[in-house]
């Protein structure tokens, strides 16, 4: 029996130390979009067996996103990076967003005659 609860334990200890390095490295890709977009705010959402997905918003406009392997590494990312996080993608929050030629492009262009995506 005792056998068992240290092979649990040290188990425990290295999922542990992996969730604090996948939240470490994506809390330095958090700063480096904040720093490049003159600051940034957040959102995590659920993606199910995925993980999470963090959708930045920087100052100036620009948006990007990442995926955690699960919802407590996303928040502990956006922790560590110490940006503003918000409970849902809606509002003034999402109205910070701006979009170029590219994004149209990419989401409706055959409907607005753009060229095909694919």
């Amino acid at each position: 029996m005792a056998d068992t609860k240290q092979v649990d334990e040290t188990a425990d200890a290295k999922q542990a130390a992996k969730s604090e390095r996948a939240a470490a490295r994506l809390a330095r890709r958090i700063s480096a979009f904040a720093k490049e977009h003159g600051g940034a705010e957040g959102q995590v959402a659920h993606l199910g067996e995925r993980g999470a997905r963090i959708v930045l918003v920087g100052e100036d406009g620009g948006w990007g996103d990442l995926v955690a392997p699960s919802v407590a590494v996303a928040e502990q990312a956006v922790g560590k990076a110490g940006i503003t996080v918000h409970e849902a993608f809606d509002g003034e929050f999402a109205a910070k967003v701006r979009t170029g030629p590219y994004e149209w492009t990419r989401m409706a262009g055959i409907q607005v005659g753009g060229p095909k995506n694919g």
